[in-house]
């Protein structure tokens, strides 16, 4: 696996770039977490400890780019010793550099803002189930799970395992065979309340006065010899709280259904 130096990261690209475009990112949404809206994050105490390489954050995903934008606030923070606030962005001046996210390929090659978004950290990838708007069936492109692996080897990755935006969506296999074979570190993340505040892009601030949250877990407690992708997958979402035992909505829905087949029956 590739190695990053002192100038570039194991991609290639150089850390004064990343820096800039960083800081310029997060100057520019400070006001979207810390003005418009007010941005709150918990359990960053899970993160001062890690290691600089091999931990993996497990999110579920409500916007394209605002989820991902405040764990740059939120790592930038934590970098310079703030835990649980991002109230002084001089933490822009030291950023944390060596995070990369998993993205979707064709997102992140739409328009002049999400290639800038890349640059900072984005591994893309190509969605083996669906792909401009269609249903496919592809095989996982390796090439893609090498540079993953070599993000990992070299800095914290965030992946969304749901591949969407929509909620309580399944849980894809392959980042639970990422875990079983990687064994990294892994940190669940709930995030609620980017969906109300912000757009489906994450670009543009659709109401204010919203508290988005964003929760960062204790690292799962996870078997690498005994659990199969299976199980550990189950415990991302769970983790997440991503599992149909938690979406209240199914639940309502469920008990409408039986007290209507109760009437009926009655």
């Amino acid at each position: 696996m590739a190695k990053k130096n002192i100038f570039t990261d194991a991609f290639g690209t150089p850390y004064f770039l990343k820096r800039l475009i960083i800081f310029i990112l997060g100057i520019v949404s400070y006001r979207r977490f810390n003005g418009f809206n007010k941005l709150k994050i918990t359990g960053t105490e899970n993160l001062v400890d890690l290691p600089d390489s091999n931990v993996l954050f497990v999110s579920n995903h409500q916007t394209y780019f605002a989820d991902v934008a405040a764990m740059y606030h939120a790592f930038c923070s934590v970098n310079n010793g703030y835990l649980n606030t991002i109230k002084n962005p001089i933490y822009l001046l030291n950023p944390k550099i060596d995070f990369y996210y998993v993205a979707a390929e064709e997102t992140m090659n739409k328009g002049i803002l999400p290639k800038i978004f890349k640059i900072a950290g984005a591994v893309t990838v190509k969605r083996t189930w669906r792909a401009e708007g269609k249903n496919v069936n592809r095989m996982v492109d390796m090439s893609e799970v090498d540079n993953i692996m070599k993000a990992l080897d070299n800095g914290w990755v965030a992946t969304f395992p749901q591949g969407t935006t929509s909620a309580f969506a399944q849980g894809r296999r392959g980042t639970a065979k990422l875990v079983k074979n990687q064994r990294p570190i892994v940190i669940p993340i709930k995030i609620n309340g980017f969906r109300r505040a912000f757009d489906k892009k994450g670009l543009r601030v659709k109401v204010t006065g919203v508290k988005p949250t964003m929760e960062f877990k204790p690292p799962l407690d996870i078997d690498y010899d005994k659990e199969n992708a299976h199980e550990i997958l189950h415990k991302i979402m769970t983790a997440i709280e991503q599992t149909e035992d938690f979406n209240l909505l199914h639940n309502y829905d469920e008990e409408l259904k039986a007290k209507k087949s109760e009437q009926r029956d009655s």
